[in-house]
């Protein structure tokens, strides 16, 4: 048996064949598992909305010992009020002068009977806390990616995946029953953690599936259920005005989904890092008396389980987020990594969450951008392997750069084509934000996937958590918003092209078969140990090439 052969885990596993009864009950499993997580992203933009609302009138009944009625009338703006001079009479005039709404607001009920902000009347001074407790929910998904790549390399993708998944029906439950606004953001918080399990279950779900099947489970059939997650929203938004029981509403599929823990398997690629051969081929052998294929009387030989335990040098140890940055290409690949979903990620959750300030009713706005989101990932899943991965990307950026950018030449006395250009230019970021999720895993080695994946993720919630107030900038400058995500966009788009290009390549297992940036826009990268070690033709044709 060659070396390649050796080291190759899709090799040793070929026998199961692409599209199985098991690979395709895997596909939709952990598929459906993302529609929870496609609208826990963005509920918030139904919860935390700021309903219409003015100072409430007030009453003083007493006047030097007499019943006298005086009332203070709407002001100028909704943080204001007249006062009237004198008592209440049809001659009394009203003052020039304003008073803060001391006695409280009243909010319109015509679109939402309650949110967060008519609860605890987060307006005027308060309004801050409003994009406060829209980035406590991505601070939550921040450190849950930070810590559950280390938990996921170390105890598992599947016990990951399943606690962050119940972590975010549960807390969902008891923010519902919030009563303050501090219990509410904690809560988000906590929230915000279980995000982490689309991140979890795209690496199993992409771990047990050969690279056909892996692009179609990863962009077609996951992205377009976070997608139907998101159209599904503004639909029970509407038909459930109320914040709290919308919330109770979101908890109930997560936990519905648990049964499947004795359904869905652990990765045979993490279980044969960690040394456990037995597992790793009851999985196998499983999945083939799933498909119906004879199974090997060894599947993963001694020689082939040392080699897929071990790293270059033959020694067996545990990886940490060191080993990102240890070799220069883990380096650079992390870097860019970093910054480029930090960058998408702003653009993306900025735009999405910014649909209920454009113009129109708040709920059509959502349900078209979620609509756009799955033509988008569609597409993205149908051309994702008829252009190098660089270029794809960056093409989606500058698309995206371009329409954000040209906003600010729309006049003023024409929103609906403001809303137009937001729109198009969203499914650039969308198109790049679902693609980064595919680009990653396939740079990322199995050792440290999910560490990989974990601090760029981390990375990306930092942008999400920037979006919020950026949006904010909107209340100054409309356009604004708009010029600072479409500058974003640029800059991403041009480092994108330093990426090594991964299509039609097998996933690397070693840190030694990481493979090196692009010293150029024009070049392809230096044939290493990982392109010599990848069966695939068209990728061995590719990494030929010579750096310019």
């Amino acid at each position: 048996m060659s070396d390649a052969k050796v080291k190759d885990f899709d090799e040793l596993t070929s026998f199961l064949g692409d599209y199985g009864l098991f690979q395709v009950l895997i596909i939709v499993l952990l598929s459906l598992a993302a529609i929870p997580t496609g609208y826990m992203g963005v509920i918030v933009v139904f919860v935390s909305d700021t309903p219409e609302h003015h100072c409430k009138e007030s009453i003083n009944s007493t006047r030097n010992g007499a019943d006298v009625e005086q009332r203070s009338w709407i002001g100028p703006d909704s943080c204001s009020r007249y006062k009237l001079n004198g008592s209440w009479t049809e001659t009394a005039g009203l003052s020039n002068d304003t008073e803060q709404c001391v006695d409280g607001w009243v909010f319109s009920t015509e679109i939402y009977s309650s949110t967060i902000v008519s609860e605890w009347d987060l307006v005027c001074e308060h309004a801050w806390k409003v994009p406060f407790s829209t980035s406590s929910f991505f601070v939550g998904v921040m450190i849950g990616s930070f810590i559950s790549g280390p938990f996921s390399d170390r105890f598992g993708r599947k016990p990951v995946f399943f606690f962050t998944m119940i972590l975010q029906s549960v807390t969902a439950l008891i923010q519902a029953a919030s009563v303050s606004w501090v219990m509410f953001c904690v809560l988000n918080c906590l929230k915000g953690l279980g995000q982490t399990n689309y991140g979890t279950s795209l690496i199993l779900g992409s771990e047990m599936l050969g690279q056909s099947a892996r692009i179609k489970f990863s962009l077609l059939a996951q992205g377009v259920c976070y997608a139907i997650g998101y159209a599904l929203l503004p639909l029970f938004a509407y038909f459930i005005r109320g914040w709290r029981m919308l919330l109770v509403a979101s908890a109930i599929p997560g936990l519905i989904y648990i049964p499947m823990w004795w359904v869905i398997p652990e990765s045979p690629r993490w279980l044969l890092q960690k040394g456990r051969v037995e597992e790793a081929e009851l999985v196998i052998r499983n999945a083939a008396k799933r498909n119906r294929v004879p199974v090997p009387e060894v599947i993963f030989g001694a020689g082939e389980c040392l080699e897929l335990m071990r790293d270059k040098g033959g020694e067996e140890r545990t990886h940490t987020y060191m080993d990102l940055i240890r070799t220069p290409n883990m380096r650079n690949i992390t870097i860019l990594g970093v910054f480029i979903w930090m960058s998408v990620t702003m653009v993306y959750y900025g735009l999405s969450l910014n649909t209920s300030n454009l113009n129109g009713n708040a709920y059509l706005n959502c349900f078209i951008s979620a609509t756009i989101d799955i033509a988008v990932y569609a597409a993205t899943g149908l051309l994702v392997n008829h252009a190098p991965r660089p270029t794809f990307l960056f093409c989606m950026l500058i698309f995206c750069g371009i329409m954000l950018l040209i906003i600010q030449l729309v006049p003023e006395d024409m929103p609906v084509m403001l809303q137009v250009f937001a729109l198009v230019g969203r499914m650039g970021s969308t198109g790049a934000y679902i693609f980064l999720f595919v680009f990653v895993t396939e740079l990322m080695p199995t050792v440290v996937r999910n560490m990989g994946l974990g601090i760029t993720t981390t990375a990306a919630r930092i942008g999400a958590i920037m979006c919020s107030y950026v949006i904010y900038m909107g209340v100054y400058s409309k356009v604004l918003p708009y010029i600072i995500f479409g500058t974003v966009c640029l800059m991403a788009a041009a480092v994108s092209m330093l990426l090594p290009d991964t299509r039609n390549c097998k996933l690397p297992d070693l840190i030694s078969q990481a493979k090196p940036i692009r010293s150029c826009f024009c070049c392809c990268p230096k044939k290493t140990a990982a392109a010599q070690s990848d069966t695939s033709e068209d990728c061995k044709e590719r990494n030929k090439s010579a750096p310019c």
